[in-house]
């Protein structure tokens, strides 16, 4: 299997025509646009065809149980990146890999577009999950790929990168989830299979002529004997899987919220696991395991941001379908708009904190410092909507309220998101470069299996100690983050 060099990836990709940045950020910007455009426009509303009744269109399932599913479906998409990352490592390449992660994902949208049985809807979940985690991890980190790694470029390329995204999460609930809450759900899942379709179209025109070698090499490649190992050992253990949930399941032994206690338990056991083998193996250097420690405070801040974050397609779109008033001058807000905030205030502000990087060089705060920052501000975005839980009591609250919660909590996503994607591709050790991408993946399915069981604290009468304790812990731990983060700077070994 070939084998490239870092230069020889990076001389092969044409290096500007891309607002100053390599051709192949074309491809990767507009592949992510479409992908994230069905990903978001399915988000926008499953929460709402969970609880909804079946007379209205949706499962009638209790808000609780849908809480939580919403929550253990985030966790899932994220853990199954490992999947994603060791196949691209060992098997496929970055490129190839995404391919057949988008490929899973359209087939996952258009299943939900048919209506079906609670059943039927898991399976769909399922295609979605594998699909997303072979997909996610493997793009970020083939943008990786068009830079060298000291191009000053990096995190600017990032930040427009995950511009691209928020473009495509900004009008899929818009579009998505205005057909989805005003004719039916599963027309706007079909409208989100659509989206993935467009995506495997932009990808699969472009890849050749703008990415060169980025995304092609296999890091670590199995011989032929591992080859068959592997393989036999994954077909086993689909069975045993397969087996284990056929049988639990219709028995009741395994019950939605003893499935949350699991992935409860898996999201902060897979990557504590995940480091312990990476920084044990012969293939990582003096140096990478270095980084690799400074890189765990890094992974428990993004945790706890991603923890708060995420929460917005679920305790926030639940706080939006029901506390909110909709009404606005007379005009008719539909609750799934909100998710439409989060994108749509960074692809305003995106390029700004691009802009901002490149302006101050080496004189911007280091990367334990923006993760300090990103993570005070989670805190507050928070804090925010005890004051309308203190004053309003039990009247519906001015949507202004969650504006400003959603605005401030996305200059905290854009001082740590794209930064963390960047000193990503930095801090992995070489033989783990595409593994390492899906453990920082990871920190977002950990603080989503943490939010499996916190979302069922919530409701009306708990709302002030919710948004206040949660919101309080997150500023406090930036704070202590930023107090340590000299040495954790240190410990990346010349990593900015």
């Amino acid at each position: 299997m070939a084998q490239y060099s870092k230069e020889d990836i990076v001389n092969s990709v044409p290096q500007k025509g891309f607002f100053g940045h390599p051709k192949g950020l074309f491809t990767l910007f507009f592949t992510e646009f479409w992908e994230r455009f069905s990903y978001y426009g399915m988000r926008a509303i499953l929460l709402f065809y969970m609880y909804y009744e079946v007379s209205k269109g949706g499962l009638g399932l209790d808000e609780g149980t849908a809480a939580s599913i919403m929550a253990i479906y985030g966790a899932l998409v994220y853990m199954s990146g490992i999947i994603g990352g060791w196949i691209a490592d060992r098997l496929l390449g970055g490129t190839s890999t995404v391919f057949y992660g988008g490929v899973l994902i359209m087939f996952g949208h258009i299943a939900l577009s048919l209506p079906g049985s609670l059943t039927a809807f898991f399976i769909s979940m399922a295609l979605i999950i594998i699909g997303t985690g072979l997909l996610k991890p493997n793009v970020s980190n083939v943008v990786g790929d068009l830079y060298a790694p000291e191009d000053y470029r990096r995190d600017s390329g990032f930040s427009i990168f995950y511009m691209g995204i928020n473009l495509g999460a900004f009008l899929s609930p818009l579009i998505v989830g205005t057909v989805g809450q005003e004719i039916n759900f599963h027309a706007g899942f079909a409208i989100a299979a659509v989206g993935m379709f467009f995506g495997l179209i932009t990808f699969m025109v472009t890849k050749k002529k703008y990415l060169g070698l980025a995304g092609k090499n296999v890091p670590n490649p199995l011989t032929k004997v591992e080859r068959s190992k592997t393989y036999k050992r994954a077909g086993i253990g689909a069975v045993i899987v397969i087996a284990f949930f056929a049988i639990t399941i219709p028995t009741g032994i395994m019950t939605i919220n003893r499935l949350t206690y699991l992935v409860s338990f898996l999201g902060l056991s897979i990557p504590t696991a995940y480091f312990i083998v990476m920084y044990r193996n012969k293939k990582t250097t003096k140096d990478e395991k270095s980084r690799l420690l400074a890189y765990i405070p890094l992974f428990v801040a993004s945790m706890i941001f991603w923890s708060i974050q995420e929460q917005g397609s679920i305790i926030l779109a639940q706080y939006a379908d029901q506390r909110v008033d909709l009404s606005l001058s007379g005009f008719a807000i539909q609750s799934s708009w909100f998710q439409s905030l989060n994108p749509l205030f960074i692809i305003f502000l995106a390029p700004v904190f691009a802009w901002l990087w490149i302006r101050l060089k080496r004189k911007q705060p280091s990367t334990p410092q923006k993760f300090a920052f990103g993570l005070m501000f989670a805190g507050v975005s928070f804090l925010i909507l005890v004051i309308p839980a203190l004053t309003n009591g039990d009247n519906l609250v001015n949507p202004l309220w969650l504006v400003v919660s959603f605005f401030i909590v996305v200059i905290g996503e854009l001082l740590l998101s794209p930064v963390g994607l960047s000193a990503t591709t930095k801090l992995a050790p070489a033989a783990f470069a595409s593994q390492t991408m899906s453990l920082w993946f990871l920190s977002n399915a950990a603080g989503q299996a943490m939010n499996a069981q916190l979302v069922k604290l919530y409701n009306i009468n708990t709302e002030i100690a919710y948004f206040g304790v949660l919101g309080g812990v997150s500023v406090l731990l930036g704070v202590i983050l930023f107090l340590f983060s000299p040495k954790i700077s240190k410990l990346m070994k010349g990593v900015l």
